[in-house]
């Protein structure tokens, strides 16, 4: 299949493409819907706590759940993973604890980066997650350097990054493609091509015939798959991180999908939009899989009643937990940036201390927990 040709296994009518089977066991492709739910909620949920004005900022990902999902069940507990801050879902998938993740949103006492990274911006050590970066691309060649080291190391694991087609348009996108490439590192590359770079359309970011087509001036396959197909994107992924595993490098995955939301809780769509993302409803990925499970009888109007109260009343009561914690005691704002506090810092901290009692006290020589 060539790198301008679309992986799809499931059509929009929720019908498998002829001569196109899953690979995955019904029982599997359940927990996968279920999970594609679970991310859809949430962000509809946060969304609406951001406009309450209770939380001041999020990233939703509606549309893209399955770009998530798809590739979220191919990530090993060997391998590490550079993500962007519109994939919740695969989050969850490696690991993030719910609460977590809703904690960083709040920035409370209870948010492992205390409050000082950007909402949406989660880091989990013990789920090797790498902190999330704002600055479009700075992630791609770090997981570059990351694959290097593990191919170094002899690890079993491989490397994930993960990122938009705004992403490609960076600087560290060749640089870490073209590293990849010519070390043969074990990192898989996933573009999830939705449309726009915020504002920018991919016809004003690049005059390629596809973005998987750039693989090749780096030396390695390019895969292009339905974004919107759960099965299409765990396929394109699977075969991607097979070769990773058996010392065949590198590969980048573009994931055709669409943004059905705002870039972010700042951004009005609508303001350089058409209609477009109208016709993008028939495409959702959720219907679709939706559609598919109860064609082959493993799926209900009972059961999609029962998950979504289920799901919504797990969301709500990590909300209420979210909304109860304290926010980050003052002295932690000491804590976790320097392995040895400066004199000058230390001496305010020790001020702070005397003035304030917060009652923390918290050793700003500590190591950084994540």
């Amino acid at each position: 299949m060539s790198a301008t040709e679309l992986l799809q296994i499931i059509s929009e009518s929720g019908r498998a493409v002829a001569g196109a089977e899953p690979r995955l066991k019904p029982s599997r492709m359940v927990e996968l819907y279920e999970a594609m739910l679970r991310t859809r909620l949430l962000d509809e949920r946060m969304l609406n706590l951001q406009r309450q004005g209770r939380i001041g900022f999020y990233v939703p990902s509606t549309g893209e759940e399955a770009a998530q999902i798809g590739t979220g069940a191919c990530i090993g507990k060997a391998d590490w993973v550079y993500p962007s801050y519109r994939t919740p879902g695969l989050l969850m998938q490696c690991g993030a604890p719910l609460d977590l993740m809703i904690a960083n949103c709040f920035g409370n006492s209870d948010d492992l980066c205390k409050g000082r990274q950007m909402p949406v911006h989660y880091a989990f050590s013990k789920q090797r997650l790498v902190s999330i970066s704002s600055p479009i691309g700075t992630h791609i060649i770090q997981a570059t350097g990351t694959a290097m080291a593990q191919k170094l190391k002899g690890d079993k694991g491989l490397t994930w990054a993960l990122f938009g087609d705004g992403g490609t348009s960076s600087n560290d996108f060749h640089s870490g493609l073209n590293f990849a490439g010519v070390s043969k590192a074990p990192v898989v590359f996933v573009c999830t091509n939705n449309g726009w770079a915020i504002s920018v359309p991919l016809s004003k970011q690049t005059a390629s015939e596809s973005i998987a087509i750039k693989a090749e001036a780096y030396g390695m396959p390019g895969i292009r798959a339905d974004g919107n197909d759960l099965l299409a994107v765990h396929q394109a992924c699977s075969e991607a991180a097979e070769r990773a595993r058996a010392g065949d490098g590198p590969t980048l995955v573009e994931l055709l999908s669409y943004r059905r939301g705002p870039h972010s809780s700042s951004d009005d769509p609508t303001r350089y939009r058409g209609r477009e993302a109208d016709e993008w409803l028939e495409r959702d990925p959720i219907l679709r899989f939706r559609k598919y499970l109860e064609l082959a009888d493993l799926w209900s109007v009972d059961q999609e009643k029962e998950l979504e109260e289920r799901l919504k009343e797990q969301i709500n009561a990590a909300i209420a937990r979210a909304e109860k914690a304290p926010p980050p005691a003052l002295d932690t704002l000491f804590a976790d940036v320097y392995a040895k506090v400066p004199p000058h810092l230390r001496a305010q901290y020790d001020h702070l201390i005397r003035t304030e009692g917060t009652g923390h006290e918290a050793d700003p020589d500590a190591a950084f927990p994540l």
